[in-house]
């Protein structure tokens, strides 16, 4: 399923939204322009678990700034739509200074959850799905009624529903949390692939931090 938009209008402009779409673009410029310095850049910029444990003070800048990086063109374009779609109202409920805290924060936590699932791994940790996933954890608690434009592909056609946040959401997060149990079972910590569990911690905290930062859930109906 691939989200358009929601329907949910915002009050003020997301400019905190928008500059860490263009600093995760950036980011991804500097990768496809780094030739071969690419390993390198990723070496000290992602998060490599075995480094970050055995060296936290030294490496701890990692669980941020690997947030600002991605493995491909789908990667960064998947996660800067999700937080383009969701992200504003986010920080239309949080506040500009609060969303931004608050995004860094669950980025944080979902990065370290993953790297502690495979302590021993030398495999980079790098995206901002964690910190994104923590935004929809938000959304999920602020405006599970509203409603969400998708488009689902039903096998050579493509059809549009509006679907409500609470399943749309509920659902892209049971997928975490299922494939993140069985790839944990099914194959090695040194093996790479889409870390699942910052998928799915980095949600489970933005839902638990969202009546924190931003107050009761909305009487959006």
């Amino acid at each position: 399923m691939i989200p358009l938009r929601d329907n949910i209008p915002t009050k003020r402009f997301p400019f905190i939204n928008w500059l860490i779409i263009i600093a995760n673009g950036y980011a991804f410029f500097l990768e496809l322009n780094s030739g071969p310095q690419l390993n390198h850049l990723i070496s000290n910029w992602a998060l490599t678990p075995k480094n970050f444990f055995l060296d936290i003070p030294g490496q701890a800048y990692t669980a941020v700034t690997a947030t600002f990086l991605h493995g491909g063109w789908m990667h960064i374009i998947s996660n800067m739509l999700f937080l383009h779609i969701f992200g504003d109202n986010v920080e239309d409920r949080l506040g500009h200074f609060k969303y931004l805290i608050f995004y860094f924060l669950v980025g944080i936590c979902a990065n370290v959850s993953q790297a502690a699932t495979s302590m021993q791994s030398t495999v980079p940790l790098l995206g901002a799905s964690g910190a994104i996933a923590g935004v929809l954890g938000s959304y999920f608690f602020f405006y599970p009624h509203s409603k969400v434009v998708t488009l689902i592909p039903i096998g050579f056609f493509i059809t549009m529903r509006e679907i409500p946040a609470f399943f749309f959401l509920g659902f892209w997060f049971l997928i975490q949390m299922f494939n993140g149990t069985f790839s944990h079972m099914a194959v090695t910590a040194s093996s790479g692939g889409v870390a699942w569990w910052a998928h799915a911690s980095g949600f489970i905290v933005g839902l638990l931090f969202a009546p924190f930062f931003g107050g009761k859930r909305g009487k959006y109906r």
